[in-house]
């Protein structure tokens, strides 16, 4: 259904994950000549996480944001800082129950919607309690 399981605190300070890092792009496509060195670290931190002090890591648990690349299982950065707009994939409290869906903000009302068809998107009744807990920036994909 795509809701979350606990989200887990990146503290301050804390280091995510600092990785070697090619100096040279892998080929997806034919193979290049391999390369038996590494330019150095990269600071996983940087390149994921913009604002520490508001960003969660929750696990999702469901298939209904399969086309949205999002699978059971894989991990969302959440900024819950961000401002969501029309389109982002959030991380929503609707009466109570956690999801992750698209935000869609129609002229008729407010929508989740699902990124598979087998789910069917969510219309926001006007008297539903809706807080959007957080705007996801990236996803730990499984492969």
């Amino acid at each position: 259904m795509g809701v979350i399981v606990g989200p887990r605190v990146i503290e301050a300070g804390v280091s995510l994950l600092s990785v070697l890092v090619s100096p040279v792009p892998v080929a997806a496509g034919f193979p290049s000549p391999a390369q038996d060195y590494f330019d150095g670290r990269i600071d996983l931190n940087e390149h994921l996480i913009k604002d520490i002090t508001s960003t969660y890591v929750v696990r999702v648990s469901g298939e209904s944001m399969e086309g949205a690349g999002i699978s059971d299982g894989d991990e969302l950065i959440v900024n819950r800082a961000l401002e969501p707009v029309d389109g982002s994939v959030v991380v929503a409290v609707l009466d109570g129950e956690l999801t992750i869906k698209r935000l869609r903000i129609t002229a008729t009302g407010v929508v989740l919607q699902a990124e598979n068809p087998a789910y069917p998107d969510i219309r926001v009744p006007a008297l539903s309690d809706l807080v959007i807990w957080g705007t996801a920036t990236r996803c730990l994909h499984h492969v």
